[in-house]
């Protein structure tokens, strides 16, 4: 079997997949449909089977009925059958009334349906001859007369919607056609005209007088004839069957304005009337509002009437005065949804007829002869956007959402402005995607389900009369992830561009991702409207952006999906396409300008004479629209000569240069004058030619085509050329490029992204756009970027472009924003000084300079600007000169960058130049604030231009929060301070604060500063502080570093805030976005607060302080820095290793890769041989030294010394004496250990354990043992048998001891042996150690405790606990109460078993309290704790007494001791003496029974009961007759017990059968 490609392997059908979840929305749209649409065939039929039928039936009647006639009736029938759907009233009407017409013969079609019924066209037309094919051309009867239908539409119900008109039209069409080939086998004579004007008079008068009409039909007819009836009649019980099991609820769909409302202009004292019409199921309810308010006809009777008649709804407003003014609103709503549409009334007055008083606030002032406008009488309206969506960002499946407030000054409450959304200019619709919302001052446009093809530049547009403003932003929507890795994207923009009968062209977009492999081509899906049934239309990838669908069924409509695919697999499909009928356009057109039979209320019926068949001439116009290497799409014109039946085409092909044509569509005629042939071989060159036919024959080919060579003919684009990005913002660059070259059916462009050496490029958009500009945005700020393009059509994606230049993304360069806050700092006689603050935004350059202009102000009327300098001013203060004394100025401030000057500061308030002549000083100037942290900031100052009379002395700071009124401001400082900067401490995180500052003299405080701020109390992030360093070579510097530098950014250190440019103790060095700051020679000279500033970013910056104990502390760093040691983590130490050896070792902090160290004993140098080994390890600083064994000659001093370069350490070692003989006796102990553990040894010498069942476990962890490898146990030197094998598995060897005991002392030794030798380990269980284990048994008891219980008994209250089991050793203490009990005889304790009891014998309620059970270990007291009181106490005691009542009772009950047998077998005539002892306290009444009876003493049986004891029974002589069962019943108060035994009396002769018989046994009972 040949091998499927790749792709049909891995293929697989999206119907579960998300998109066809939210397809299943718009499929439920259409369900309905299809059931409609079978209602739509039945309707057909019935009108095709009522037309042969009743025509034939009324022959056979020899009735005279009209063409005309029967038309109508068929058409009454066909009308039935379209209706029927509805389910209305009228429908049931129309299908009785049908019924009984059928019935009883009925033609007149007034009489079955008065409210729809047609009106006759008055000229009746002859029917030409049409000709058939297939099976109805064979049936065609000679003198065939085909009626023509045309009909026009008497009722719309509500349909509105562009998708239900499309299937509307193809159920239309489709019953039309069957209509017509349905109406077989008729031969009528021809009639005169004035004959058949007659006939139809007759008829509308229902007469019923009919004129002979000859028929000759034959018995094939007949029969044929009668089968149509049962069919008819059989289509008409499974209607209405069907229509019995109908769900309503398929039926419901929600309210739609069929007519919308107007909106009006209308002079005040007219009335004005607002129309709209409503469709919906169940019938909608409709509410009108005024200003969102119900209108209320009741509240003002008169002012306004509603009504509705026929589906049309009215709101009419009398006599409208001003007030009138608004925006009415009609409300639709049902079980289905809401629906609302809007409309305005605008009341004008004549000019002249004002009335002031009914104007709103602040509109009185406006002039009496402004125009009135609908949206009222504002002349202008400013309309203002707030609260702006921005860029953003989705991605496929996601949701969004985009709006904005909208703020529309002057405010107009009676109107709302007229919003309009676009996406790329092209006005943006509600649909099941995208739903637009207005709130009354917001605008909201969601996205229910994001797909690329959403992606866009969105604009919201806001209109006031003739006034609108509009803001737009872009929306980029990213690819849904792949459900395979490495599948591409899916396609976008399906459409269907050329609907047939036959076929139906679609077309896409190719996507901008192809999952990192090229896309192999693309699967087309389609799914016919109703189902959720996708099925695959290619089986093999095609690459062209087209594709001719074949295969449909005329009439229905479909959608359609497209998926790509690639090595990697299938990817997504797309967003289905707009749904389309297959439908000829010629027919659909038709159908558009005139409705069809399905969709009207009635039919009119013409009829043309017949004429003879005409063999259709040749199709024209003959050309190949589309050739691809797929498929070649041929278009054609249908003849003139063709008669009034339908054709169909044979298209034929032959190869070029040759005349051997071949029939393509032997099979399938086309029946549109389109088509589209696929498997052409590929490259090789053709003709095409086509035929017309109909019944009458196969007309004349038409003009072959010219040469044709399949392949594509559409090329590939070309890679555009030139990309050049430029700066936008922080986070966008917008780029363009040359368009390509010779393109055709450009689509549009993809752009993509990579940050230079990453290698990974990303899409820039997902939906082509055309132009040759685009702006990227979502860039990372700082990134350099390169970018690159490729065009796109339909026959795939150009060539990428070359890389673009890498950019930088950044803000670009823009004037500064104005300065502002301009104030006087001093005034003279001729001139003044001013000063104002920088401008917020510098533009992202720095400020270059700034521009002051001037002018005078006299009597409050400013006059011309002047300029105040001609050269730029670099400071934010500047004296202008040349004024005029006691003349009042205003000023205005520019700032100015390397982009150009900004814009002009506000207009300054008035200043009077005057000489100034007060003692304080004047106020500060240019504050700034630095160095913001959460509870801090630096604020700096700079002095005032006026000083006052005498110098200034000091400085005052004050702050506020920004929200605190002006008595709320608190000074900082008590004392004045001289530096022109200042420390605040102390700020609340996030809270906002002003600042102020004030100068003093000896004249006083003068006038306070400009505020500075308001500045929030925070640490940003990424916040970086200054770091002090001391370098390898003593060198001390201040470092600091920022990652928010501009390119015109620069760093400038100060001393106390104060530059230090010119210093000459200081050195300063900076590159890239590091400085660094270093100390030539630091002394009491460099004391001070060093800070670093950032220029151009947004107030970065950062301090240090060096005081004196900082300095001392550099220093003394600086000097370990110059002449440095090696530090160690590890002095010289010694260890034992594993074999005995000796190791010494020291590790340092570092090692650099010229380290050396030299080994010294004992003051000489060692050097490695056969006794010394060393090693140094550089990376980790290990130096070490290993010995095989220390001998009595190596006792003394070990040093290591360490040369690293200018750095020295060095490390010694004293092993001398007994610290020397104890290192020596360990290696050899380390030694022999090694040599040991060479055979079997024991890895954990032998311990106990007590388990938690408080036995001991003996165990040892054994090691290198294998299967010949025995273990043995000793105790006391003899050997311990043990039952099971040990297994060394685990290496655990163990010796269970139960119930341990004193006996179970003494010494246990375990040994293991094998053929390399035995290792034994002891362990010591007597005296301590014997104590010590004792003592945790004790332990693990006391711990197995249960809690201590009650129980009731004969004698008393028992309190008692279960232990595991009972040692002497553990010590058992109760008390009372807290007090120990002394036992007596009454209260009593012990154990037995595993019980520890408490006995209290005959309680008392003394015995109530709280008990303790104390189990003492030997260390320690483990207590139980049981409260004998209250109710515990009462039910114990109280079962007490019921024992022991019990026990008394059961001691004093009367009972038989004993004397009597079970059975006495006794010789007749022999005496029989028995006696019994009884006991009882009292003494027992004694009675006697035989056979259950009581028996009495008489002179035969003698009964006795002596002293209280002793019964006596004897029967003297005895006989047969005193055989039986005998009992002796005892009884007292406490309690009765019988006891029986039986006497068998026997006879001699009898006495060997007797003896066989087995005596009865008898049986004691106790009451």
């Amino acid at each position: 079997m040949m091998s499927l490609p790749f792709y049909q392997k891995s293929h697989q059908h999206y119907d579960l997949s998300y998109r066809n979840k939210d397809l299943r929305t718009t499929m439920s749209h259409y369900q309905q449909e299809k059931k409609r649409s079978a209602i739509y065939t039945h309707g057909s039929t019935a009108y095709s089977s009522r037309s042969s039928a009743a025509h034939r039936q009324e022959s056979e009647a020899s009735s005279q009925v009209s063409a005309s006639s029967y038309q109508q009736q068929a058409s009454q029938a066909y009308s039935l059958g379209a209706t029927q759907y509805s389910g209305s009233e009228v429908s049931r009407k129309a299908a009785s009334a049908y019924d009984y017409g059928y019935s009883h013969g009925l033609t007149d079609t007034s009489l079955l349906l008065e409210d729809y019924s047609s009106k006759l066209s008055p000229k009746i037309k002859r029917a030409k001859h049409s000709l058939l094919s297939g099976e109805e051309k064979e049936n065609l009867a000679s003198n065939y007369m085909v009626p023509i239908f045309s009909g026009r539409q008497v009722h719309v119900s509500g349909i509105t919607d562009t998708e239900e008109e499309r299937i509307k039209e193809a159920a239309a069409y489709i019953a039309q056609r069957n209509l017509l080939a349905s109406e077989e086998g008729l031969m009528t004579s021809k009639q005169s005209t004035t004959s058949k004007q007659s006939k139809v008079s007759k008829q509308a008068t229902s007469t019923f007088q009919q004129e002979e009409t000859f028929e000759k039909k034959s018995r094939k007819v007949a029969v044929r004839e009668k089968a149509e009836q049962l069919s008819l009649r059989k289509t008409l019980e499974e209607t209405q069957a069907y229509h019995g099991k109908l769900n309503e609820d398929h039926l419901l769909h929600a309210p739609e304005f069929i007519i919308k409302p107007r909106s009006h202009t209308v002079w005040e004292k007219e009335n004005v009337k607002i129309h709209c019409s409503v469709a919906g199921w169940p019938e909608p309810h409709l509410t009108w509002y005024k200003n969102q308010v119900p209108i209320n006809v009741h509240a003002n009777p008169g002012k306004y009437i509603i009504g509705s008649r026929y589906g049309m709804h009215t709101l009419e407003i009398n006599e409208c005065d001003f007030e009138d003014t608004a925006q009415y609103r009609a409300s639709a709503m049902n079980v289905k949804g809401e629906l609302s549409a809007y409309a305005s009334v605008v009341v004008k007055r004549y000019k002249g007829e004002f009335d002031e008083t009914r104007f709103h606030a602040g509109a009185s002032t406006m002039p009496l002869s402004f125009a009135v406008t609908p949206y009222g009488y504002a002349s202008k309206f400013d309309i203002h956007f707030d609260d702006k969506f921005d860029v953003s960002f989705g991605r496929e499946g996601e949701t969004m959402s985009l709006g904005c407030r909208v703020v529309i000054t002057p405010e107009i409450k009676h109107f709302q402005p007229e919003v309009q959304w676009y996406r790329n200019g092209a006005p943006v619709s509600p649909s099941k995607w995208v739903q637009l919302y207005w709130s009354g001052d917001r605008a909201t446009l969601t996205f229910s389900h994001l797909n690329k093809e959403d992606e866009g530049l969105y604009t919201i547009r806001v209109r006031m009369g003739e006034y609108y403003e509009q803001y737009s932003a872009y929306v980029f929507v990213r690819d849904a992830d792949a459900e395979i890795e490495g599948a591409p994207a899916a396609p976008l923009d399906v459409m269907c561009l050329d609907a047939n009968k036959d076929y139906i062209i679609i077309s896409w977009k190719q996507p901008a991702v192809d999952g990192g492999s090229p896309i192999l081509g693309y699967f087309i899906d389609k799914c016919e409207v109703g189902t959720d049934c996708w099925s695959q239309c290619n089986d093999t990838p095609v690459k062209f952006a087209r594709f001719p669908v074949t295969g449909l069924i005329e009439g229905r409509s479909y959608i359609f999906r497209v998926r790509a695919v690639n090595e990697a697999g299938i990817g997504l499909p797309s967003r289905v396409s707009e749904p389309v009928a297959a439908l000829d356009p010629a027919e659909k057109a038709r159908l558009k300008s005139r409705p069809s039979a399905p969709w009207t209320g009635q039919i009119i019926v013409t009829e043309e004479e017949p004429t003879e068949g005409i063999v259709p001439g040749p199709p024209t116009d003959l050309s190949v629209t589309e050739a691809t290497r797929s498929y070649v799409v041929l278009s054609w014109k249908p003849p003139g000569q063709r008669g009034h039946e339908g054709i169909m085409y044979f298209v034929e092909k032959c190869d070029a240069g040759t005349e051997n044509w071949q029939r393509v569509n032997t099979e399938l005629p086309v029946k549109s004058p389109r088509f589209a042939l696929f498997d052409l071989a590929e490259g090789k060159s053709y003709c095409f030619r086509v035929r017309c036919s109909n019944s009458a024959g196969v007309g004349e080919p038409s003009e072959p085509t010219e040469v044709t060579v399949v392949g594509d003919k559409l090329d590939i684009p070309k890679a555009p050329g030139k990309i050049i990005p430029s700066r936008n913002t922080d986070t966008s660059v917008v780029v363009s490029w040359e368009e390509s070259k010779d393109v055709t059916e450009l689509v549009g462009y993809y752009i993509e992204s990579s940050v230079v050496g990453s290698g990974k490029w990303e899409p820039c958009n997902n939906n082509p756009v055309k132009g040759s500009r685009f702006t990227c945005h979502g860039l990372a700020t700082g990134q350099n970027y390169i970018f690159r393009v490729r065009a796109v059509n339909a026959a795939g994606l150009s060539e990428y472009s070359q890389d673009s230049e890498a950019i930088e993304v950044k803000a670009a360069i823009a004037a500064p924003s104005p300065p502002y806050d301009i104030t006087c700092l001093e005034s003279f006689r001729d001139s003044m000084v001013l000063g104002w603050k920088q401008p917020v935004k510098t533009g992202g350059a720095e400020i270059t300079g700034y521009y002051v202009n001037y002018r005078e102000v006299t009597d409050g009327i400013p006059g011309k600007w002047r300029e105040a300098n001609i050269k730029a001013v670099s400071d934010a203060a500047y004296k202008i000169s040349e004024l005029k004394e006691n003349t009042v100025y205003q000023f205005q401030v520019a700032a100015m960058n390397i982009a150009g000057l900004g814009a002009p500061s506000a207009v300054s308030e008035c200043f009077k130049c005057e000489e100034w002549t007060i003692a304080v000083p004047g106020p500060p100037h240019s504050l700034k604030y630095s160095e913001v942290r959460k509870n801090s900031l630096v604020l700096q100052w700079k002095p005032p231009v006026y000083s006052g009379r005498t110098p200034v002395t000091g400085y005052f700071v004050d702050l506020k929060e920004t929200s605190a009124k002006d008595d709320q401001w608190r000074g900082l400082n008590k004392a004045a301070i001289q530096n022109k900067y200042l420390k605040v401490d102390g700020l609340k995180e996030g809270i906002s604060y002003v600042f102020r500052v004030r100068a003093i003299n000896q004249a006083g405080v003068g006038k306070p500063s400009d505020l500075a701020g308001p500045v929030v109390a925070e640490t940003r992030p990424g916040t970086k502080e200054v770091v002090v360093n001391v370098d390898d070579d003593g060198v001390i510097s201040l470092n600091f570093e920022c990652d928010q530098m501009t390119p015109k950014s620069e760093f400038t250190w100060s001393k106390d805030y104060v530059s230090t440019e010119d210093s000459a103790r200081l050195e300063v060095e900076s590159k890239g976005n590091k400085t660094k700051l270093t100390f030539k020679d630091l002394g009491t000279d460099d004391l001070g607060i060093y800070s670093c500033d950032v220029t151009d970013t947004d107030g970065i910056a950062s301090s240090y302080l060096i005081d004196e104990a900082e300095m001392k502390r550099l220093l003394a760093l600086s000097q370990e820095h110059k002449f440095p040691t090696v530090p160690s983590k590890s002095e010289l130490a010694v260890e034992i290793l594993e074999k005995g050896q000796v190791r010494f070792w020291m590790q340092a902090e570092k090692l650099s890769g010229n380290a050396k160290v030299n080994y010294i004993f004992n003051e000489k140098e060692i050097f490695e041989g056969p006794k010394y080994k060393m090693h140094i390890d550089r990376n980790t600083g290990i130096i070490e030294m290993f010995m095989e064994k220390l001998q009595d000659e190596d006792e003394g001093t070990y040093t290591f010394q360490i040369q690293d370069g200018k750095a020295t350490g060095h490390s010694t070692l004293v092993l001398i004496g007994d610290v020397y003989k104890e290192l020596q006796k360990e290696a050899e102990f380390q030694r022999q250990e090694w040599i040991r553990k060479q055979g079997p040894h024991f890895a954990e010498y032998l311990s106990w354990e007590v388990t938690g069942e408080c036995n001991v476990l003996l165990k040892c962890k054994v090691a290198n043992i294998k299967k010949e490898t025995h273990i043995v146990w000793y105790k006391d030197e003899r050997e311990i048998s043990v039952d099971e094998k040990h297994d060394f598995k685990d290496g655990i060897c163990t010796l269970l001891i139960t119930e341990f005991s004193k006996k179970d002392a003494g010494f246990y030794e375990v040994i293991l042996k094998d053929d390399r030798g035995k290792d034994k380990s002891r362990l010591k269980l007597v005296d301590e150690a014997f104590k010590e284990l004792m003592t945790e048994v004790c332990r693990k008891i006391a711990l197995s405790a249960t809690d201590l219980k009650i129980q009731s008994t004969a004698e008393g209250i028992r309190l008692y606990s279960f232990v595991t089991y009972y040692l002497d050793d553990l010590k058992v203490n109760w008390s009372h109460n807290g007090t120990d009990i002394k036992f007596t005889d009454r209260v009593k304790s012990g154990v037995t078993g595993e019980q520890i009891w408490l006995q209290i014998n005959e309680p008392t309620p003394n015995d109530k309290g709280k008990y303790i059970m104390e189990l003492f270990d030997g260390k320690t007291g483990h207590q139980k704790t049981v409260d004998l009181s209250g109710q515990a106490f009462d039910e114990a005691f109280a079962e007490f007494q019921r024992l022991k009542q019990a026990a008394i009772a059961e001691k004093n009950r009367a009972r038989v001791l004993g004397g009597l047998p079970d059975v006495v077998t006794i010789q007749e005539g022999k005496a029989l003496n028995l006696t019994c002892t009884v006991w009882g306290d009292p003494a027992p009444e004694v009675s006697w029974l035989k056979n259950e009876k009581p028996l009495v003493s008489d002179d035969h049986c003698n009964l006795r009961f002596e002293s209280g004891k002793t019964a006596f029974f004897t029967i003297s002589g005895v006989s047969t007759a005193d055989s039986g069962k005998y009992g002796l019943v005892v009884k007292n108060k406490y309690g009765s017990e019988t006891s029986d035994f039986t006497v068998s009396v026997f006879i001699p002769e009898e006495e060997a059968r007797k003896a066989a018989a087995e005596p009865q046994k008898g049986n004691m009972k106790s009451k």
